[in-house]
C-alpha cells in the first residue's frame, strides 16, 4: 500500500490532470507539472508548477494553461496545420496565433467555463511580456494582436488589459487591411482546413503574402512531372524495341547480298569492341577504383548519435547584423530606461567584484624561502644574530591572469520581459567590470530562427517525413560581444535582446557546445564559461517527432564532456529553474533581480584562492 502524500497540492494536481484528459478527449495524455515552460509535445503536456502553498494565482494559472492546451490537443490536427503553414517567420507567427485563438474559441463554444480560465493564462503571458507598458504599435507584436483580435471576435469576450492594449494598437490597421476577410470568421472556425485557408488570406491582406510559400491546394506538379517522365520513358522503350527489331530482323530485300554481309560484319565488329571495353572495365585493379567519400563528421563531439535533419539553414551571426545601427541605439536606450532603478544595486555589486579582483591582482609574496629574492625587511635579524640564515621571498603566481570569461545567455521566448532585460544589463556591467581588471569577456546568445520549426522542418515535410529526423529547427547563435572587442564598441548590441520577435525556442546542448568550441580556440590559459538559462531545452518541432528527452539528453552529454575535459571551467545560473540537476557547479535563483548578485558572487568565487571559499559559493563538495 503506497504511503499517502504529505503535499497538500497533490490532490488538486491529480484532479486537474484527470479533468484535462477528459477535456482533451485523450485518456492516454500524460500530464506533468514543471518549472519549465508549459507546453504540449505529442501526448505529453507540461503545466506550471503548483507549490505546497497553492496560492490563488498558481491555481488559476495552472487551470487556464491546462484548459488552453487541452483544447489545442482536441481541436488541432498537426498534419493539417503543417500542410497550410507559411514559410516566412512573420506569416508563420500570425498563422500560429490565429490557430491558437481558433482552438480556444472552439472550446468557449462547447464549454463556456474555459474562456474565463484561459483569460488568466493570457493575462499572465501579457504581464510577463510587458504588453501593458507598450504605447507604440511598432513595439507591439502584430502576430499576437491578430490572434487576440480573432479570439475577441469569435467569442465576444473582452481581453485582459495587457492583451487588449496590444490588440487595440493594431486593431485599426488589421480591420482596414483585412476587414472584409474577417467578416467570414464565424463560418470558418469549425473546420481547421477552411480556417487555415482563411488565415492565409488574412496574412495576404496584411501584406505578408510573399511569405506564404507554395499554395497547398494547387495541383501536385511533381506528380505531373513524374507521370510525364514515365510516359516519355515508355515511348523511348518502344522506340528502342523497334530499333532493335530493325537491327536483328530479316535483311532488307532491296539490299544486295554483299551489302547485307558488310552490315553484318560491321555489327559483329561493334559488338566485339563493346565486349573488349567491358572486359577492360572489369579487369580494372582495385587501386584504380573510385574512392568512397569519407563519412561525414558527427554533428556533436559529445554524442555521435545526435543529429540535425538539416544544418544548411543554421546561422552564427553578429548582433549588429540583425538590426540597423539606429534601431540598436533605440533598443539600448529602451533597455537603459527600463532598468534605471536597478543600476545602482548592480553597480555596487560590480564595484565589490572589482575590489575583490584587484585585491588579488596586487603583488603577493611568499616569505621565509630558502631561495629567491633577498628579503631586505628581515636583514635586521641577521644583524642582531649573525647565525640567523638569510631569508628570501618569491612572488606568487596569480590564478586569474590571462583569463577569458564567456557569458552564454538563453534567448528563448520564456525569457521575454524582465528576465532578459536584467540578464542583458548584468552582462553589460560584468563586461565593463572584468575589462577593467584585464579579464577578457565574450557575450553570446542562443535561440532559433523560427517558432516550431523553420526551413529545416519544411524540407523534412517535403521529403515525406522520415522517421527520427533529429533536430528540426534552424539555430540562431548570436555574438553580442567577441572576447577581443572593447566594451565601448559593442555596448549597443545588448539592446538587441529587447527586439520583438528575436526570442524563440532554446536548444541548449548545441549552443553550449558552440560556446565551448569558441573557447577552445582562445589563447588564454584560463577559460570560464557561465550559462544563464530559465529552463530545459524546448523545441516543439523536434520533440514532437523524436524521443521526449532527445534535447535534454544531448545537453547532459555536452555538459559531461566539458566537465570531463576540464579545459573550460563551466558554471550555470538558473532563473526559476533548477539547473543543479544538469551542472556540477550551479546555483538557482527564484527572482530575476537576484541575478546580478549571483553572477558577481560566482565569478568572484572562481577567482578566490581559498578552496573553501570556492566551495562555499559554487556548491562544490569537499573531496573525502
Amino acid at each position: 500500500m503506497s504511503k499517502p502524500s504529505d503535499n497538500p497540492a497533490d490532490p488538486f494536481k491529480k484532479a486537474l490532470a484527470e479533468a484535462t484528459k477528459v477535456m482533451a478527449d485523450d485518456p492516454e495524455l500524460s500530464v506533468s507539472y514543471s518549472v519549465d515552460p508549459a507546453g504540449l509535445s505529442g501526448d505529453n503536456m507540461r503545466l506550471p508548477q503548483v507549490s505546497r502553498r497553492m496560492t490563488r494565482d498558481e491555481v488559476l494559472l495552472a487551470r487556464g494553461t491546462a484548459d488552453a492546451l487541452a483544447l489545442r490537443h482536441k481541436f488541432h490536427d498537426a498534419a493539417t496545420h503543417a500542410k497550410f503553414a507559411p514559410a516566412g517567420d512573420m506569416a508563420r507567427d500570425i498563422y500560429e496565433a490565429m490557430e491558437t485563438a481558433r482552438c480556444e474559441a472552439m472550446g468557449a463554444r462547447e464549454m463556456p467555463g474555459t474562456a474565463s480560465n484561459i483569460d488568466v493564462k493570457i493575462a499572465d503571458e501579457a504581464r510577463r511580456r510587458g504588453y501593458d507598458q507598450i504605447t507604440d504599435a511598432a513595439d507591439a507584436p502584430l502576430a499576437a494582436a491578430a490572434g487576440y483580435l480573432v479570439r475577441h471576435m469569435a467569442t465576444g469576450r473582452d481581453l485582459p488589459e495587457g492583451a487588449k492594449n496590444v490588440m487595440q494598437l493594431w486593431e485599426g490597421f488589421i480591420e482596414e487591411q483585412a476587414g472584409g476577410t474577417l467578416e467570414d470568421l464565424q463560418a470558418k472556425i469549425s473546420d481547421q482546413a477552411d480556417f487555415a485557408r482563411f488565415a492565409r488570406q488574412v496574412i495576404t491582406d496584411l501584406g505578408y503574402g510573399d511569405q506564404l510559400g507554395d499554395d497547398p491546394d494547387a495541383p501536385d506538379e511533381d506528380q505531373d512531372d513524374q507521370d510525364n517522365e514515365a510516359e516519355e520513358e515508355e515511348n523511348q522503350d518502344d522506340a528502342g524495341e523497334e530499333q532493335s527489331q530493325d537491327q536483328t530482323g530479316e535483311a532488307d530485300p532491296d539490299q544486295t547480298q554483299d551489302e547485307q554481309q558488310d552490315a553484318a560484319e560491321a555489327q559483329v565488329s561493334m559488338d566485339e569492341m563493346a565486349d573488349e571495353e567491358m572486359g577492360e572495365e572489369a579487369d580494372m585493379p582495385d587501386g584504380e577504383a573510385p574512392l568512397e567519400p569519407p563519412p561525414p563528421a558527427p554533428l556533436s563531439d559529445a554524442d555521435p548519435d545526435y543529429t540535425a535533419y538539416e544544418t544548411e539553414f543554421d546561422e552564427e551571426i553578429a548582433a549588429e547584423d540583425l538590426a540597423e545601427p539606429a534601431e540598436l541605439e533605440r533598443l539600448r536606450a529602451y533597455l537603459d530606461q527600463q532598468l534605471d532603478p536597478l543600476k545602482g544595486a548592480v553597480g555596487r555589486l560590480a564595484n565589490k567584484l572589482q575590489r575583490r579582483l584587484q585585491a588579488q591582482q596586487n603583488r603577493s609574496w611568499e616569505f621565509d624561502r630558502e631561495e629567491g629574492i633577498l628579503d631586505a625587511g628581515r636583514l635586521a635579524r641577521v644583524v642582531a644574530n649573525p647565525t640567523t640564515p638569510l631569508s628570501f621571498k618569491i612572488e606568487k603566481d596569480m590564478e586569474f591572469r590571462d583569463t577569458v570569461v564567456t557569458l552564454l545567455l538563453d534567448n528563448s521566448g520564456s525569457m521575454r520581459g524582465r528576465p532578459i532585460s536584467i540578464a542583458a544589463i548584468c552582462a553589460d556591467v560584468l563586461a565593463r567590470t572584468l575589462e577593467r581588471c584585464d579579464v577578457k569577456v565574450e557575450i553570446l546568445g542562443f535561440t532559433t530562427r523560427a517558432w516550431k520549426g523553420g526551413q529545416s522542418r519544411e524540407k523534412w515535410l517535403g521529403t515525406g517525413r522520415p522517421q527520427q529526423p533529429g533536430r528540426l529547427n534552424d539555430l540562431r547563435h548570436i555574438i553580442y560581444k567577441s572576447a577581443d572587442a572593447p566594451w565601448r564598441r559593442t555596448r549597443p548590441n545588448l539592446g538587441l535582446m529587447m527586439k520583438e520577435g528575436l526570442l524563440k525556442e532554446n536548444i541548449d546542448g548545441e549552443a553550449l557546445e558552440w560556446a565551448h568550441r569558441r573557447m577552445l580556440m582562445r589563447p588564454e590559459a584560463r577559460r570560464i564559461l557561465m550559462v544563464i538559462s530559465d529552463g530545459a531545452p524546448v523545441d516543439d518541432s523536434t520533440l514532437s517527432v523524436n524521443p521526449a528527452n532527445y534535447l535534454e539528453k544531448h545537453l547532459r552529454d555536452v555538459i559531461a564532456m566539458i566537465e570531463k575535459k576540464k579545459i573550460v571551467e563551466l558554471l550555470a545560473i538558473g532563473i526559476g529553474h533548477d539547473v543543479t540537476r544538469y551542472y556540477e557547479r550551479a546555483v538557482t535563483i527564484t527572482d530575476v533581480e537576484q541575478l546580478a548578485g549571483a553572477m558577481t558572487e560566482q565569478l568572484a568565487a572562481l577567482f578566490d584562492t581559498d578552496p573553501r571559499a570556492r566551495a562555499r559559493f559554487l556548491g562544490i563538495k569537499k573531496a573525502g
